[in-house]
């Protein structure tokens, strides 16, 4: 049996939000633009086409999980490491020796209600969760499946 894996992946609404997710075509988006090496380490290494996602919403008030997704690709060279114009080109990425990656994200559901970062840091359940950390900034980070099940049943209270 293959085991369960659950990830948070971090967005800002202004920019990209779980809403934008769900109107793309398919309900798909590469997840780009990542320039942290733990969270590039964990989409190369780690994340697996089917795993569970928790869209959260950062840099807004309140920050929240607004959605649950998947991975849906595995993990490719992000491209706009190669552009010169894009604010996230890298000098020393080459198309032989790309630096950065990407995976693609299915948009599942929306929740029911968004559960925001204070109710989690006082559920008991969540108390080991990456995301209420104080200073916790990684945008990709592993969720237990007992933490992602809390959550999605916070949505529904």
């Amino acid at each position: 049996m293959v085991e369960r894996r659950c990830w948070l992946m971090k967005t800002e609404p202004d920019v990209f939000s779980f809403d934008d997710l769900m109107a793309r075509p398919g309900r798909r988006e590469a997840w780009d633009c990542i320039r942290n090496y733990q969270s590039r380490n964990t989409m190369r290494d780690l994340m697996r086409v089917g795993d569970e996602v928790l869209v959260y919403h950062s840099s807004c008030a309140p920050p929240h999980v607004a959605g649950l997704g998947r991975v849906a690709s595995v993990p490719r060279p992000d491209p706009t490491q190669f552009d010169p114009q894009s604010p996230y080109f890298d000098p020393k990425a080459t198309v032989d020796s790309p630096r950065w990656v990407l995976v693609d994200i299915d948009g599942d559901r929306a929740l029911e209600r968004p559960v925001p970062l204070d109710e989690m840091k006082a559920h008991p359940a969540l108390q080991q969760m990456m995301v209420i950390r104080k200073g916790m900034r990684l945008s990709i980070q592993p969720v237990s499946p007992a933490e992602f099940d809390a959550v999605v049943a916070m949505a529904k209270a």
